[in-house]
């Protein structure tokens, strides 16, 4: 379980010289403009903040609220932070607290991915424009990490992530629901007639019994551990069940240390390296992580002016083993998982295995390595040592071919039954051929998925498209496709599927997804036709379509597949900027904006 480590009380930090000038000082203590001075202080006044207080010297601390009503997975912050606050004002800082553009991944539509750029855009004005001197990134849902991280790489202020941590393990029936993984279960049981309507939706709803993000290794538990393994957040942080103590105790100590971090000026810059991205590679793959990890990976990393190429995840990732025995790719979660050890537990089996950097620098001012001392795994039932894993070679399998530049396959969600239906076939191992049906999209995928005249068997494979940052716009969770009601009922779980978008961090099906450039932009899904063969080849990394070039450039030129209208201006926006996918899906031309608080804004009268 994880720990909090109490530092003694020491020199009043009021006391303290900072490394470098505290920027709010250009707002509030400005000796050349008094008259701006004033202005900036006046309307503070106005709730009780004290002159003295603002021009004490101490660093103003910013907390980035991501917690409101729409934002149920991150909630509880609306309560940790004033435990945030009491930590901040304990070791001499000044906190001030203000709201992020909300993310629900469950209920925004046409999908919460349009929301992480909108974020980050909001989260970097807010950080630059006002007298901030570091902030607490407070994070839980799939998209608030990601966009605080890749906010705090472009303004380069002292920054530290606070996770609001997964619910409490659901129980239905004395079976563990997961939340996110009992919905795609709970849909092909329905399809079987094994459950009816009713209680799809009770087990739905027993899968969040409290407070906190999702309980299973979806995409929002994979990207706070990404957020520890990168060294951006107290060690044991990521995983504490939203509800437990610990949460509030270490909401309070990253209070504390965020403002010895405005005295050390230890900035984002200083943490976030290639080693310790590719730290985050690692993880990923012993914990079952989310297929989403790709994207958010390559955001954050192109945002802090690191190259994660798209080789490093084979060369560092895929190899490694599968840890952690957790939904979707295992059986338990998130509270076992913590009280197993949490994220120290396995980057320390890492480490152990010389397959971690444990030089890299964190938020504690001290090496992964350092951190990492002692936090051994206590339940090898949910977390595994690295000679005894659940599975080999667990990583994200990355593919191309004349469908696709880059696509990624999650190989620690292949079941038995997949492997052996589609991998194992004597002297074709990890090779397959498969007839394409193809949907334009999620809607026409429900409406004729059970449509006999599809002829749709265990040799077809499922294909998606118009659903990535382009063409949905901004990229939807739709390639974990189940069969249809025939096949479930027959025993045939899942089917190939492939697609241009992403799929749930919850999803156990083995999709090859991302694939970029999308349909929208020219990529080869859009000239694909229900019929065409596509050959698979695991071990090569290829994936093609069966098709004469001839016949291809013949159906480049006909009619390209629909792209459903921008209906608000930041759809239309997101659109003109965005890019790829296999490039994290950042605005392209952020990209070039780094450490831009090293320069104070001008003055606003």
């Amino acid at each position: 379980m994880s720990r909090v480590r109490h530092r003694p009380s020491g020199e009043s930090s009021v006391s303290r010289q900072p490394v470098r000038p505290f920027r709010s000082r250009d707002w509030f203590a400005d000796p050349a403009r008094a008259d701006m001075t004033a202005l900036y202080l006046e309307r503070f006044m106005n709730y009780g903040l004290t002159p003295a207080e603002l021009r004490s010297g101490r660093p103003i601390i910013g907390i980035a609220q991501t917690g409101s009503d729409l934002s149920p997975c991150n909630r509880i912050h609306l309560d940790l932070a004033r435990r945030v606050r009491d930590g901040i004002r304990d070791a001499g800082g000044i906190p001030l607290e203000f709201p992020v553009h909300p993310i629900f991944e469950n209920c925004r539509r046409p999908t919460a991915a349009l929301d992480r750029n909108l974020a980050y855009l909001g989260l970097v004005e807010t950080l630059y424009g006002y007298p901030i001197d570091a902030v607490v990134l407070t994070t839980g849902c799939d998209k608030t990490t990601p966009s605080g991280i890749m906010a705090a790489a472009t303004v380069d202020i002292p920054a530290i992530v606070l996770s609001g941590g997964p619910m409490l393990d659901g129980w239905h029936e004395g079976e563990l629901v997961g939340s996110g993984t009992v919905i795609w279960r709970s849909r092909r049981k329905l399809a079987a007639g094994e459950i009816d309507e009713e209680e799809f939706l009770q087990r739905a709803t027993d899968s969040a019994p409290s407070a906190g993000h999702c309980n299973t290794m979806g995409t929002a538990s994979t990207m706070n551990a990404v957020a520890e393994a990168l060294g951006l957040s107290l060690p044991g942080c990521a995983a504490i069940p939203a509800p437990y103590r610990e949460r509030g105790q270490f909401a309070y100590e990253t209070g504390r240390r965020i403002v010895d971090m405005a005295y050390e000026d230890l900035r984002p810059s200083r943490i976030l390296t290639r080693e310790s991205f590719l730290n985050a590679v690692r993880v990923v793959t012993a914990i079952g992580g989310s297929s989403n990890a790709q994207p958010h990976i390559q955001a954050m990393a192109a945002h802090a002016g690191i190259e994660v190429r798209p080789s490093d995840w084979m060369d560092y990732g895929y190899d490694l083993p599968l840890l952690v025995d957790v939904q979707p790719a295992g059986r338990f979660l998130g509270e076992r998982f913590h009280r197993a050890g949490g994220v120290p537990a396995v980057m320390n089996e890492l480490l152990g295995a010389g397959k971690l950097d444990g030089d890299c620098l964190t938020v504690t001012g001290r090496s992964i390595a350092e951190n990492l001392a002692g936090r051994g795994a206590t339940d090898r039932e949910v977390i595994r040592p690295f000679d005894q894993p659940l599975k080999e070679q667990a990583g994200f399998l990355v593919l191309t071919g004349n469908l696709f530049d880059f696509a990624i396959m999650k190989t620690s969600v292949i079941s038995p039954a997949f492997r052996e239906r589609y991998l194992n076939v004597p002297g074709r191992e990890n090779v397959f051929e498969a007839r394409a049906v193809v949907f334009e999209g999620s809607d026409d995928y429900h409406h004729r998925i059970n449509d006999p005249a599809l002829g749709i068997d265990e040799g077809s494979m499922l294909v998606i498209r118009g659903a990535g940052p382009i063409g949905w716009p901004g990229s939807a969770e739709v390639v974990n496709m189940q069969p249809p009601d025939h096949l479930i009922q027959r025993g045939i779980l899942t089917l190939p599927t492939l697609g241009d978008g992403r799929q749930s961090g919850t999803s156990d099906s083995p999709s090859i997804l991302n694939a970029s450039p999308e349909s929208a932009v020219g990529g080869g899904l859009s000239w694909l036709q229900t019929g065409d063969v596509i050959r698979i080849d695991l071990a090569a990394g290829r994936c093609d379509a069966l098709v004469e070039e001839a016949e291809i450039t013949r159906r480049r030129g006909g009619t390209p597949p629909p792209i459903a209208e921008s209906h608000t201006p930041w759809e239309e926006l997101y659109r003109e900027k965005t890019g790829q996918l296999g490039e994290g899906g950042v605005l392209d031309f952020a990209l070039k904006y780094r450490g831009i608080a090293a320069r104070t804004p001008r003055h606003n009268h």
